[in-house]
């Protein structure tokens, strides 16, 4: 499941958030679940999966990344909660 991808973390439902890219979401993910990388995510317990966009190159995905990161906290947490209206943990529905 190699694919240029944005996500957005949450600590909980309306919590803290993170915006990340990578090219390979489940392993990222799982790197942050399990805390292996010492930084934000981990400082701030934010591990649930709520958002995920693919693009179709890397060059793209990192685009948007840094426009989703200028937003208002508003505007992300509408993002989320148009496709996410629950906040469910999305790793869980990647296999």
């Amino acid at each position: 499941m190699k694919q240029p991808c944005v996500y957005i973390l949450a600590s909980a439902r309306n919590g803290t958030l993170y915006v990340g890219v990578t090219s390979d979401l489940p392993r990222r993910v799982w790197q942050h679940k399990s805390g292996v990388v010492e930084g934000f995510t981990k400082r701030y317990g934010v591990h649930r999966l709520v958002h995920a966009e693919f693009h179709t190159t890397m060059a793209d995905a990192i685009l948007r990344e840094k426009r989703i990161k200028k937003w208002r906290r508003e505007w992300k947490i509408r993002l989320i909660q148009e496709a996410n209206p629950d906040w469910r943990d999305l790793r869980e529905e990647m296999h």
